[in-house]
């Protein structure tokens, strides 16, 4: 049995609510056919992609996220198979927090299917029953289709522990007197925070159970990690609360990975200059400008003649330029890039990727006296051409949303098969209306795999 080497850690605190299978539950949620059923949500109407999401009916039969539609099929031949609706489960999501808020009102959004509450002492002491009251308010509201996993415990971590402790439908009370038995069997690869690079870094230092994570120092501990990170890591898991500081955004970025009829060079290109467009609306409702932009361009690898596959290929590009917030000089920007990688590449490109960084807020920028500011790159706009550039931009965000965000467009602008471009749903962003070039898609309108 492992020891606690530190005082009584503090009462419970937290809840953490985590919805199981959520986008195939949504589906299930809004089409009763489907429910009980086995289901994947993929990202496009093609047989070559995989699944983000899968139900729960799936899952008890071998199917996980990540697999393929073929090997999904092979495994389970009815597997039934609906195209993502991110918008539809955008929507959803809004209408689970209030009904989260009328029961214990939500402290922090994780991501799209995970929230934490902060409680109340006697909040605390109700247990599972203040988790049956939240359960039966979101069945009410919705279906049982739609359950959560929830924890409490006396940190965040501990009780996102605890959620996936019991999944799914489950609840989990993680108190300090149970610190550290209740956890003692637990791999270090399913802790929360512990990626493939970190597990990495704790086998380096001889870390290689829950026993020996937990007796670590927290300097230790920040010395694996190499950030005090590793020290907050260490106060969560032991049962005591530090309130994370709010962190500042550093970039702006979308990626995407095109169908296989988009990967010629014109289709390659036309998908990143949505990608770009679709960020710079995002930096522009932020406030703020950005003096870099990097374009990354990635390629499958190839089967050797052994049978083995090689390494992914890679090909990424960065420029600089004056501090800038208009869709014009990004697009002059990936359009140099892409130049570049037509001439340097030697593979056919399967995923794209556009980010905007080197971020000034708005206030802190210090305009040229001159108003001849040049860009590092060479490309030489001064402040009244980029000036105007900008109004064509804030004119274009206007016309969008009163008109449709299909309304205008700097350039042609091309719909790409899967839609939802640069509006995608990622672990600790959820995209909002603006976000969307797509019309607004009907909570009932499933769009399933058509072939």
């Amino acid at each position: 049995m492992i020891q606690s080497t530190r005082g009584q850690a503090q009462g419970v605190e937290r809840l953490y609510l985590d919805f199981d299978s959520f986008f195939a539950s949504a589906e299930q949620h809004f089409n009763a056919d489907l429910r009980g059923r086995p289901l994947g949500v993929v990202p496009l109407d093609s047989p070559h992609t995989g699944c983000i999401a899968v139900s729960r009916q799936a899952k008890a039969l071998g199917v996980k996220s990540g697999t393929t539609v073929k090997q999904a099929r092979e495994i389970i031949p009815d597997m039934i198979f609906v195209v993502a609706r991110h918008d539809v489960y955008v929507r959803l999501h809004k209408r689970i927090l209030e009904v989260i808020d009328t029961v214990v009102p939500v402290s922090k959004v994780r991501s799209i299917d995970e929230v934490v509450c902060n409680l109340l002492p006697h909040e605390a002491r109700e247990g599972a029953a203040l988790s049956q009251r939240m359960k039966s308010a979101l069945a009410e509201a919705f279906s049982d289709t739609l359950s959560c996993s929830i924890g409490m415990a006396p940190t965040e971590l501990l009780a996102k522990i605890g959620a996936e402790l019991n999944k799914p439908d489950g609840f989990v009370l993680i108190e300090a007197d149970d610190l550290p038995a209740r956890l003692e069997h637990i791999d270090l690869d399913d802790l929360p925070g512990i990626s493939k690079g970190m597990r990495a870094r704790l086998t380096a230092a001889h870390v290689n159970d829950f026993k020996s994570l937990w007796e670590l120092a927290p300097k230790q501990a920040r010395a694996i990690w190499g950030s005090v990170e590793g020290e907050r890591f260490w106060n969560g898991l032991h049962g005591y609360h530090i309130e994370r500081p709010e962190t500042k955004k550093s970039m702006f970025g979308h990626s995407r990975m095109p169908p296989h009829d988009w990967r010629a060079p014109v289709k390659i290109r036309a998908c990143s200059r949505l990608l770009t467009t679709s960020t710079a609306r995002w930096l522009r409702r932020a406030d703020v400008r950005a003096t870099k932009l990097s374009l990354s361009l990635r390629g499958g690898g190839y089967r050797r003649q052994d049978g083995s596959r090689s390494k992914d290929l890679s090909w990424s590009w960065e420029t600089t330029f004056a501090p800038a917030r208009d869709d014009h000089t990004f697009l002059q920007a990936v359009s140099e890039g892409l130049a570049k990688s037509e001439r340097a590449m030697k593979f056919r490109p399967k995923s794209v990727s556009v980010v905007i960084h080197g971020l000034i807020a708005e206030q802190d920028r210090i305009a040229d006296l001159f108003g001849e500011t040049k860009d590092p790159s060479g490309r030489g706009a001064d402040n009244a051409s980029r000036a105007k550039w900008e109004k064509v931009s804030d004119l274009l965000d206007t016309l969008r949303q009163s008109h449709g965000p299909k309304a205008m467009s700097l350039g042609p602008q091309d719909n790409i098969l899967g839609g939802y471009l640069g509006a995608k749903i990622a672990f600790g962003r959820i995209p909002d209306e603006h976000d969307f070039s797509e019309a607004p898609v009907a909570d009932e309108d499933t769009h399933f795999l058509s072939y």
